[in-house]
Formats: C-alpha cells, sequence, structure tokens
C-alpha cells in the first residue's frame, strides 16, 4: 500500500483528532472550568457575556496550569489562525478570538474548525507542500506548508493530551 504524503498528512491529523474527540465527548460543561490547582490559566467572563483568556506575553515563571476552558479557546485559537494562513486569509487577532463557553458550543465550534481543516487538507496537492509557509514561526525561517500542515498535527495532539490529563485528573479527584 503506498500513500501519497498528503494522504499521510490527513491520517495523522485524523488520527490527532480522534483523541481529542474522543475526551470531548466526555467532558461536562463543569469540567471547562474546574481549577487543578491555586495558579491557573482559565477564561474569565466577561461584562458583555463573553469569556477572555489569562494571557501573558512573556509566559510567567512559574507557568499556570492552564483549565480545559482555557485550552480549548488556545486550541481554537492557533486553529483557525493556521486555517487562515493556509488559505491565505488575515486570522483574525488573538483578543478577537472567542471561546464559545463551557460545554457544547466549545464542542461545536472545536468541531466546525476540525472540518474547515479538513477542506484546506482536501486542497492540498503535493506540490503545495513544498511553498513557503510563515505561520507559526516568521517569514525567513525557511519552513513550508508541509511544516505547518505537520505542526497543526502536533498541537492537536498536544492539546488533545492536556485535556485528556486534565478530565483524568478531576475524574480522580472526586
Amino acid at each position: 500500500m503506498t500513500t501519497s504524503p498528503v494522504e499521510q498528512v490527513r491520517w495523522q491529523c485524523d488520527v490527532a483528532w480522534s483523541l481529542l474527540d474522543h475526551h470531548l465527548q466526555r467532558l461536562t460543561a463543569d469540567d471547562y472550568l474546574w481549577e487543578p490547582g491555586p495558579l491557573v490559566w482559565t477564561m474569565r467572563p466577561t461584562a458583555d457575556g463573553g469569556w477572555r483568556p489569562d494571557w501573558a506575553d512573556t509566559e510567567p515563571e512559574p507557568v499556570p496550569v492552564p483549565t480545559i476552558g482555557w485550552l480549548s479557546w488556545h486550541l481554537g485559537w492557533w486553529w483557525s489562525t493556521a486555517r487562515d494562513h493556509a488559505l491565505g486569509r488575515t486570522p483574525l487577532a488573538r483578543e478577537e478570538v472567542r471561546w464559545p463557553g463551557p460545554g457544547e458550543p466549545t464542542v461545536a465550534w472545536l468541531r466546525s474548525l476540525r472540518e474547515d481543516w479538513a477542506n484546506v487538507l482536501d486542497g492540498v496537492d503535493e506540490a503545495d507542500l513544498a511553498a513557503p509557509a510563515a505561520f507559526p514561526w516568521p517569514a525567513d525561517a525557511g519552513y513550508t506548508r508541509a511544516h505547518l500542515l505537520a505542526w497543526v498535527t502536533v498541537e492537536l495532539t498536544k492539546n488533545a493530551s492536556e485535556i485528556g490529563q486534565l478530565h483524568l485528573l478531576r475524574a480522580a479527584a472526586r
């Protein structure tokens, strides 16, 4: 069986998504804002009924433990930004990326981003893989679109494992 590089990228992303979706299906709305310790990054309600993420332009020391809510916002932020870069669109600024809130609204948002990304991958051919890419690194870094596609899968896998681990810790603490 032979697999093209594009098919391999798609397969890897589908596997990473299945790991995340496994956890998303099991989360309750209360899981999203559970704080596993005294120093966390979470989502904070705003006066207009929205949510804002805790953020620092320079990573603090010690690094706060993110909540599932924060991780899901972060996942939506970088994935929508990667999607926009891949499609040649101007991405939203970090502050403009809106988290839908705990539970099913966030699951629906992430599933929508997954479908958007699947459409990006459907539009990629092997020649596209060698094209330069300037996200998530500087334009002069010398990375290609293949690097961007691979990075998305790595980030997705990392976020899936972080969300899963937090969910397991919360279940164990009950």
